[in-house]
């Protein structure tokens, strides 16, 4: 699969709510995704930083372009379970979201989750999921 075809099930297979994330394919590889979540005021909450709710939102969205990368194309499935630790704040500035799938079965996929800051190394989020495939 490449960028181009997940943003397609970017653009075909999410509520508009996650599509008004803006969210964005930059890279892709049979166990891996890396969106960028694109800063946007309308995503920060009081204080001026980048609001939980949208990281992990955007985490949630990286597993299933990370597990439709693994099997070729889109399938459907839900969210069983996440967790997410914030440790830093975002402020005025992208957020890279790479998706590692530990383990891919044919009925569950567990994936972790690295939100950077920028172009940078610096950790502001990890997550980690469970998703029940159902096709």
């Amino acid at each position: 699969m490449t960028p181009a075809e997940a943003d397609k099930i970017l653009a075909g297979s999410f509520a508009p709510w996650v599509q008004d994330l803006g969210l964005t394919v930059v890279e892709l590889d049979e166990r891996r995704a890396v969106l960028r979540l694109p800063w946007s005021t309308r995503l920060a909450r009081e204080g001026g930083a980048l609001s939980g709710q949208a990281l992990m939102a955007a985490a949630d969205t990286a597993t299933v372009i990370a597990v439709s990368a693994a099997r070729g194309g889109f399938v459907p499935m839900t969210t069983v379970q996440q967790s997410t630790s914030f440790q830093r704040a975002v402020v005025d500035t992208d957020v890279l979201v790479e998706a590692v799938l530990t383990k891919l079965g044919r009925r569950m996929a567990f994936a972790d989750i690295t939100m950077t800051s920028g172009d940078t190394a610096t950790i502001a989020a990890r997550a980690s999921t469970v998703y029940a495939l159902l096709g």
